[in-house]
């Protein structure tokens, strides 16, 4: 046996042990496997090392592959995941003997280190001296990349000094095609704070952060969208009949939703040690605020949560309370993976909405409630985390029962 064979042999030895630690199905794991001893076969035939593989070098598999599939069947594969089901365990593979896949992309272009350097510096600046959230940076160094990005050649460390506001105008019109007037207001302030940062340390000559044109945004110009009280007893109803694995999962983070009110961010990042078991409380991280909340372990979200700990939650050294409920089992990477659980859960329960109808809208559908049994909104601004009362206020919009109840009577005068 030659050393490639040798190499390629414990190569997939590995592979192997990997895919029985995380418990992959027979059936996917002997996909994996497949996929990878043909992918090793490509590379060898090619004086490939396994360490020195790119991108490029799987792109020309898949191609070739492609056309023994044409070949074999006399046409194209008939779904979308085809490529896919091929790279799912060459990208296992890779990973494991490269640590990383894809592999981080080499700055070549001067100008691409610098726009990184940039950006990496107004981060710090940002988080270091400014204290501003995780969430806030990433927003903000995301928005300043696509500006940079934008002007190409001329963001240099020579050419920035020559921005101007024909520059600002044409990337804010730019943005303007894709964006709707809250997201682009949203994207103006944070290339204004950009522009603003760019002046301070004279990386510009003048301070452009003035002439950023946002649209008009009126405060409580919307209606945020919420599910009815019927339409959440529905729902949960309807995934509480579901007795898989999956639906005791869904069923325990739907009941922390629709009683508390918790972003995405907090349901995913939700840990087995803030559940005080004892004192009956639950420990909140609001990631949007930095805050911690202490709540009450009410009985019914109580019972849906230790329900899916002892039944339902697959071993794993995670901490985190929500695991995916097949392989890998691990959390979930961010908020917006629950997304697509509630809609089907929603369609499932034949709750039909009108707006958005993901997890804000139990979110909203539990503000309202609380409005409607007369809790004070610092108690309600409390309970979903808001700093300020006016971030509360806006729920009252849709209490517009209530609303009716108190309007005034319009004055004959004004009728006529």
């Amino acid at each position: 046996m030659s050393d490639q064979s040798s190499s390629h042999s414990i190569w997939l030895s590995k592979l192997k042990s990997h895919l029985e630690g995380e418990r992959y199905t027979t059936s996917t794991a002997s996909r994996c496997m497949t996929a990878a001893r043909h992918f090793l076969g490509h590379i060898g035939a090619k004086c490939v090392d396994i360490d020195a593989v790119q991108p490029a070098d799987v792109e020309l598999y898949l191609q070739q592959a492609l056309r023994r599939y044409r070949r074999r069947h006399g046409r194209a594969p008939g779904y979308k995941s085809w490529g896919r089901l091929q790279t799912d365990g060459i990208q296992m593979l890779l990973r494991l003997a490269q640590g990383r896949w894809p592999p981080m992309a080499v700055a070549i272009q001067p100008a691409e280190i610098f726009r990184r350097e940039l950006c990496g510096a107004y981060a710090r600046w940002m988080a270091d001296l400014c204290g501003r959230s995780p969430v806030t940076v990433l927003a903000r160094c995301g928005e300043a990349g696509r500006f940079l990005a934008w002007l190409g050649e001329r963001a240099t460390r020579q050419t920035l000094d020559t921005l101007s506001l024909l520059d600002v105008d044409a990337y804010m019109k730019h943005r303007a095609r894709s964006l709707r007037r809250p997201s682009l207001r949203q994207a103006a302030s944070n290339i204004r704070s950009f522009l603003r940062w760019l002046h301070r340390t004279e990386q510009t000559a003048q301070d452009l952060s003035a002439t950023v044109v946002s649209p008009p945004v009126y405060t409580f110009e919307s209606i945020p969208s919420a599910l009815r009280a019927e339409d959440v007893k529905n729902v949960l109803a309807a995934t509480q009949e579901d007795r898989t694995p999956k639906g005791i999962r869904d069923y325990a983070i739907l009941m922390l939703l629709s009683t508390y009110g918790l972003r995405a961010g907090e349901i995913t990042e939700l840990r087995l040690e803030d559940v005080d078991w004892r004192r009956d409380i639950i420990h909140i991280r609001h990631k949007k605020t930095g805050a911690i909340s202490d709540l009450p372990l009410l009985p019914a979200a109580g019972e849906a949560l230790l329900r899916y700990l002892q039944e339902s939650r697959p071993q794993t050294p995670f901490r985190e309370v929500f695991i995916r409920c097949c392989a890998p089992y691990c959390p979930f990477k961010a908020g917006s993976n629950l997304n697509r659980m509630v809609r089907c859960r929603l369609g499932a329960a034949g709750v039909i909405t009108t707006g958005k109808h993901g997890l804000h809208a139990f979110r909203h559908g539990r503000a309202v409630s609380l409005l409607r049994a007369m809790v004070p909104v610092k108690e309600i601004g409390d309970l979903l985390g808001h700093r300020s009362a006016d971030s509360t206020l806006v729920y009252l919009k849709l209490a517009t029962e209530d609303l009716r109840a108190v309007a005034m009577e319009i004055p004959e005068a004004v009728k006529a």
